[in-house]
């Protein structure tokens, strides 16, 4: 048996979050042949967790996920994090490095409430806080009403059962991981294309920490990988933010990857895509296909992109 912890991970405290960091520890100490008293979870409460009245765009954004965690990393008070990739920024402190991502999980959207978008009726309500399906389902149902809906999935799903919205959107990984398969109907990402890093758990540590590098180094998916650094790369040459609609999907395949992004109005009524395939080193080819989208976009389009810096 381990008496103390070799490693000390740091999580939100979100039931999601925590599967997440359970998963991480599993494959941790089946890495290393430790037993789970080897790896220590120490839970934090994210400012993103506590406010859930507005949307995160406007009260920090994606920071809001991970500055408590990154100041207590920082300060040595945890060995890494671990993260939902979709909610950590596009540009991290140089002090920090994305050490290991897991090997990736679904990565579409399920529709909860109704089988197909198609199927709602008239002027049916849409409840969600991200602009990327907010837009995304506004192009395909402009007769529909999106409304604010924040929270983890259980807060979600309550809203959805107390009926302030018809349907909502949530992803599919995270429904898997919180074991419940059963709950809406995954959308077809050649139809629905989720959000950059969507389905993937990073882990973070110190870059000049040399141990928590090396053990943590054993769980990162080259596949996976290679996948989301190209989906993030694509955000980094966007300039998107909280307020920007981006939706992309990039997928493996023997050392090549197919890329595919869509850009929309925050209202949904202006859409632009593209797709590409490059070797998994090539990381010019996702700022390229930003620039081509760019160059195509209409202004209602590109006002919410800063382009690259």
């Amino acid at each position: 048996m381990t008496s103390h912890p070799l490693l000390k991970l740091g999580t939100r405290r979100s039931p999601l979050a925590l599967a997440q960091a359970e998963e991480t520890r599993a494959r941790l100490c089946k890495a290393h042949g430790w037993d789970s008293n080897a790896v220590e979870l120490v839970p934090v409460e994210a400012s993103g967790d506590k406010i859930q009245d507005r949307p995160l765009a406007e009260i920090g954004g994606k920071a809001l996920w991970t500055k408590e965690l990154d100041a207590w990393l920082a300060e040595g008070l945890i060995d890494a994090s671990v993260h939902s990739l979709k909610d950590v920024e596009t540009i991290r402190p140089d002090a920090f490095t994305l050490v290991a991502i897991l090997p990736r999980a679904d990565k579409r959207d399920r529709l909860v409430g109704a089988a197909r978008l198609a199927d709602l009726p008239k002027g049916s309500v849409i409840g969600t806080s991200a602009p990327r399906r907010a837009a995304q389902a506004l192009w395909l149902r402009p007769d529909c009403r999106v409304v604010t809906f924040r929270g983890n999935v259980a807060t979600r799903l309550g809203k959805l059962e107390a009926g302030e919205a018809d349907v909502t959107f949530l992803a599919s990984a995270g429904l898997s991981r919180l074991g419940q398969d059963d709950v809406g109907t995954p959308l077809a990402p050649e139809a629905w294309l989720p959000a950059a890093g969507q389905g993937a758990i990073a882990v973070e540590c110190r870059a000049d920490d040399k141990r928590a590098r090396e053990l943590l180094g054993a769980l990162d998916h080259a596949p996976s990988r290679a996948e989301v650094m190209a989906e993030r790369a694509l955000l980094l040459a966007l300039g998107g933010n909280c307020h920007s609609p981006i939706a992309v999907l990039c997928s493996y395949d023997e050392s090549e990857l197919a890329m595919r992004a869509a850009l929309f109005s925050p209202a949904g009524q202006e859409k632009v895509e593209g797709e590409v395939r490059f070797a998994v080193d090539d990381l010019k080819a996702p700022a390229q296909l930003a620039e081509d989208l760019l160059k195509r976009a209409a202004s209602s389009i590109t006002s919410v992109f800063a382009g690259p810096e």
